[in-house]
Parts: C-alpha cells; structure tokens; sequence
C-alpha cells in the first residue's frame, strides 16, 4: 500500500492547485479523479468550453453586426460551422487538461483515476473504472470533488431537448428558440452564445432581477445591453412545470400577477444553480460532517471535524467559484504546512463573461444600505471613454462605494469592455485598503478601459470626474 502526506479528492481548480502546492511545500501528493481528464467541472464542463464558445460566437457576432462599421465588408454571406466551433472548443479544454497533466508530472504528484472513498479517516479506496479497486493510506485529506448543477424537483432532464450546462456546451445545432430557466451567470452566458449564433432566448427567472446576487445596477444595465441584443426575460416569473412533446418543449410558469406564462422551444437549459458532490465519497466511514445543504462543515481553516481531513470548494460554503477554490487550496496546503495564510472571502471577486463582461468585488450597495453603512458612490460611463468609441464597445460603466468618512473603498462593481481582467485592479486596491482618493491619482495609460476605474474614484472623491 502506498502512503502519502497528502491525498486530494478531485482535480477541479481547488483539487490541483492544492496538489500542486503540497508538492511544492515536500509533501509526498496524491491526487484522484474519477475522469479520464483532470480539471473538473471547471475545465471540462464549465469556465474554459463556456469561453470558447463566448470568444467564438462573440467574432461570428462582429463579423455579422460590426464589421462593416469598421470598414471591413465581406463578400458572400457568414456562415456559421457550429461543428467546426465545437471542434475548436473541444481542441482548447483537451490542451488545458493537458496542461494540468504536465504539472502533475512535473510537480511528481501521484494521478490516481478512480472515485476515491474513504474506508477509514487514514485510508481511501479508489474504485477503478474496470472494477478493481486500490487503496492508498493518507496522512492528510483535502476534499475537493466540486458541484453538480442543480434541478427542479418537478423537471425531468432527458439531456437532450431539456438539458442542463454540460450539455448546452455540444449542442449538434443552434436551437430555434432555447428556454433558459435561471437569469444567473451560467444561464446568462449560454443564453448569449446561442442568441449570437441566431436563437431566439427567453429568460426566465425567479426573482426580479438578473444576477440577482451583485449590484442592482450591473443588473440594469445587463438586462438593458442584453434585451438591445434580442434576449427577452421574464423576471418574478416562477416555473411550474416542463413538458417535452416531441421535438417541442412547453414551459408554463406563474408572473409576479399570477398569470400563466407559456413558453414554447425546441429546447430548454435549466441553470437554476449547483449543488455540492459528494456522492461516493463515503464520508461518513471517516466521520466527516455535512449540513443540511449537503455540504461539507469546516471551520474558518478549512477543516472538517476529523482533524485530518479538509475540504475545499464547491463542497464546503460561499460562492461556487473556480478561483475561490484555488485560493482555498493553497491556503490548505499552506496551512497544512504550519504556514498561517489568509484569505479575505469579501474581495472574491464574482464575473459575468457575457459581453459587456460583468465584475465585481466588495459590498453591493444594497449590502451597505442593509447594513446601515454610511458611503459615496463614483460612477462613470464606459461611452465617455476615448478607448472604447476606438473599439465600439461603449455600453456599461464603473461605480465605486466608498466609506463617507474614510474613503476607504468598500466596493466596485464594473460592466463593459475587459471588466473580467480590469477588476484586478480593484481587488489589489481594496486588499491594501485604499481610499477613492488613492486610485484617483494613480496614473493609467490612455487610451484604456482602466482609465475609467480612476474616473468613477474621482467620481467618489468630491465628484472630481474629468470626462463627463
């Protein structure tokens, strides 16, 4: 039997990042994934597919909607090769699985594919795909086996004409008219690839707004950018039920009056959130506690309430996150490590890869107001940017909360152009605790996007905006 310092369950974000970083620490690591392909949902069936497509249908869109703005004229009609995009988008998650791979080899972490169980706290089995099974003993377990997408109790998913994310991403062809049942960031996202690529999409969400978890503004003004594109959205709409008759899918819900709402497609994608996967885990053989939400209970280490054994993730509370989960498994194998690493789960950043991409970090009004904190906000309009009339793309704008007595930055919430990497910026500013008035006179480059961060920070300090 083999033995390790460290065994990890799962290879998603959080699974490999604290494989990699026991490793580099000394720690003798193993690491299980019942796949064939290591990264997890993430990889596989999540963050790097869903982007591929993003990135493709959003140039088939320009070539369609744009192009000629720029000067650019294209004889002949564009066509789109949806089994030539699927190619590609496969090709890209198969060089990133790759690539993990390769750094499990060169960090000389074990791969073990299997599901892993545990037979005791010390022990895991690792059930194989040909029905054999090995078992490897662990000083120290990291759970990190990730979500599932949730459901509906009363929808029967048959994953072909009522699917959930994974199967959206290999549709054999563009739907007539898709029902997206959930206005949150997965829904949002394949809503939009396949309104680019010639969908009717419907929307139908729950609560009165889309991504109801940020900003209220970002809310607005997504709604707005997306409707101007052709999405339509049914808000304070609650499903009852989803029926499939042939090719045909019926969606019946009831509006915020009480009205039946009929929908009818050729298919429907039901992203109503995740749920944590713990199936086959066997945690109970190792004493390892759950909550009523199925997920795993840790303490503010991370660690479960057998003193061996972490989790990490999807699996354990807060947002449902790739780069959260990263953060976490380095702050485990630190930890592990007799190191005392940290992580603010406040400035976790959230995104919405639609365009305009959706950030933000930090305390939503709404929060602030809730919370009886007093504050300034900066806003500034993406359209009053010289770089983004260069490029077309003036939807959206940038708001900065700051505390009204210190200037301390509280939060920021972007839509537009490039606001996925631009909320860097702000993490790295509120990490360090800046004011409104210290990013206000950082310089940035002109022209950039960037240069509207410091804008709505000279919008929060004393409305010193120069560009509007």
């Amino acid at each position: 039997m083999s033995t390790y310092d460290v065994a990890v369950i799962g290879s998603g974000p959080g699974g490999y990042v604290a494989a990699i970083r026991c490793a580099q620490l000394g720690m003798k690591t193993a690491i299980i994934e019942k796949y064939s392909t290591l990264g997890g949902t993430c990889l596989n069936v999540g963050c790097i597919p869903s982007k591929a497509l993003l990135d493709s249908s959003h140039h088939y869109h320009d070539a369609v909607k744009h192009f000629e703005d720029h000067g650019i004229e294209i004889s002949g009609d564009v066509k789109i090769n949806l089994e030539k995009m699927m190619e590609r988008k496969a090709s890209v998650v198969s060089q990133t699985c790759d690539g993990v791979k390769f750094l499990m080899d060169k960090n000389k972490i074990d791969v073990f594919e299997g599901i892993g169980s545990f037979k005791d706290k010390t022990h895991i089995d690792i059930k194989k795909n040909d029905g054999e099974t090995e078992t490897i003993e662990a000083k120290k377990t990291i759970i990190a086996t990730g979500s599932k997408p949730s459901n509906l109790p009363f929808i029967e998913l048959d994953k072909e004409r009522v699917i959930t994310s994974t199967e959206a991403l290999k549709l054999k062809e563009i739907p007539k008219h898709l029902i997206v049942i959930g206005g949150g960031v997965i829904g949002l996202e394949l809503g939009q690839v396949y309104s680019r690529l010639g969908a009717e999409v419907s929307v139908v969400e729950f609560m009165d707004r889309i991504i109801p978890t940020m900003d209220s503004a970002l809310s607005k003004e997504l709604t707005k950018v997306l409707k101007k594109q052709g999405v339509k959205f049914y808000t304070s709409t609650k499903v009852k039920s989803v029926e499939r008759n042939g090719d045909e899918i019926i969606v019946k819900a009831d509006d915020k009056r009480d009205k039946e709402v009929e929908l009818k497609g050729d298919y429907c994608l039901v992203s109503v959130g995740r749920r944590p996967f713990t199936e086959g885990l066997n945690a109970d053989a190792a004493g390892v506690e759950m909550d009523d939400k199925g997920r795993i209970k840790v303490n503010d280490h991370l660690q479960t309430n057998v003193e061996n054994i972490y989790a990490i993730g999807d699996v354990v509370k807060g947002a449902m996150l790739a780069h959260k989960a990263e953060e976490e498994g380095t702050f485990v194998a630190e930890t592990i490590a007799g190191q005392k690493p940290h992580i603010n789960y406040n400035l976790i950043p959230g995104v919405v890869y639609t365009w305009p991409e959706v950030a933000s970090v930090g305390k939503t009004e709404e929060q602030l107001k809730e919370e009886g904190i007093k504050y300034k906000e900066g806003k500034f309009p993406m359209r009053a940017l010289g770089r983004s009339r260069a490029s077309g793309d003036i939807d959206g704008m940038i708001k900065i909360l700051a505390d009204e007595k210190t200037d301390e930055v509280l939060g920021v919430h972007m839509i537009g152009a490039r606001t996925a990497d631009l909320i860097a910026e702000a993490v790295t500013a509120m990490e360090f605790r800046a004011s409104a008035e210290d990013i206000s006179r950082m310089s940035h480059a002109h022209p950039t996007y960037a240069e509207a961060v410091k804008e709505a920070a000279l919008a929060a300090t004393d409305n010193r905006a120069l560009h509007v």
